[in-house]
């Protein structure tokens, strides 16, 4: 079969043969791949990077952890697996979704990971109630335009969005959001706004796509005086602009804060369970609904190795069609 195939960690994919997947157990089946889509996660085990990359693998393998396929029967599934960039794959029968009439290959492939970006975070970390004032960090990527999305479905009143681009940002209330902060001001500046803010409608949540220097921004612009503080939930899902921060003691004495991460690791067997029996259902109706919007760019599985890099503006996201 085709597929995307790295022969030692760290190289690019390229577009080879590779031989058919078998099942090993009772709880696998074999899937008849459609799309994948390229997230940063992707690229991150790919290269080694990511925590939970198998660091120092010499052996070739396919690429691609989830996708959009057929099952034997015909039906159409979205699910987790190994080696999701290929004709063929081998995917766990308990992490299946069916993908609804009316929702498209792309757009299902490329939902799931941000879905698992937000609403993981937003109903399990942070355990959301209507009427909260949510801030997303880094919010003109995809993963950050479904989390506005996913955030005012699950009854935020307010969103206050973060990014480089004020254009962008400005694109970004077409979809829900309320108020928008630019990371590229000064940094006195950009406290002093989000200051404001607070002190206006207080923070409940904050996703945080960047971490590395905006998070310690916005984790000055929470700390108190000595005096009674709102409780926020800091919630750290991606590292986009650096792995580490610095942390005042002090910060963290001086408010109510409640700082934590989801991702891969973090989340229990339950809450995995119930992102494939209700989360991830739900979102896809309200995809195949034109409820939530999700914006995606198409390429040929045979193109991998030239595409594997490529820079996707407006914040879409990447699909290999196979």
């Amino acid at each position: 079969m085709k597929a995307a195939v790295i022969f030692q960690q760290g190289e690019m994919p390229q577009y080879a043969d590779f031989p058919e997947p078998g099942v090993k157990n009772d709880d696998e089946l074999v899937i008849s791949v459609k799309a994948a889509a390229i997230k940063n996660f992707d690229k991150g085990r790919v290269k080694g990077t990511h925590y939970s990359a198998e660091v120092g693998r010499q052996n070739a393998i396919v690429i691609g952890g989830d996708g959009v396929g057929l099952l034997a029967d015909g039906t159409r599934v979205y699910a987790l697996g190994e080696g999701m960039m290929a004709e063929k794959a081998i995917v766990d029968k308990r992490k299946i979704v069916k993908v609804p009439d009316g929702m498209d290959d792309a757009s299902a492939c490329a939902l799931p990971n941000a879905v698992a970006g937000s609403a993981m975070a937003l109903r399990f970390r942070a355990a959301i109630k209507p009427g909260e004032t949510v801030l997303i960090n880094g919010a003109t990527g995809f993963t950050g335009k479904i989390a506005i999305q996913v955030a005012k479905h699950y009854g935020a009143k307010k969103v206050i969005v973060t990014g480089r681009n004020q254009a962008s940002l400005q694109s970004l209330v077409a979809l829900g959001a309320d108020e928008t902060v630019l990371t590229t001001q000064t940094d006195e500046a950009f406290i002093a706004q989000l200051k404001a803010i607070h002190n206006n409608t207080p923070i409940d949540i904050i996703l945080d796509y960047l971490w590395g220097h905006t998070a310690e921004l916005l984790l000055a612009s929470l700390k108190g005086n000595g005096s009674f503080t709102h409780k926020t939930r800091f919630i750290s899902i991606g590292s986009v602009t650096g792995d580490k921060i610095q942390l005042s003691a002090e910060n963290l004495r001086s408010v109510d804060l409640q700082l934590s991460g989801s991702g891969l690791g973090s989340w229990t067997r339950d809450e995995m369970k119930l992102l494939f029996t209700e989360i991830l259902p739900e979102m896809f109706q309200l995809a195949a609904d034109n409820q939530l919007k999700v914006e995606t760019i198409e390429v040929k599985l045979s193109d991998i190795e030239k595409l594997w890099e490529m820079e996707v503006s407006d914040g879409k996201r990447l699909v290999v069609s196979i």
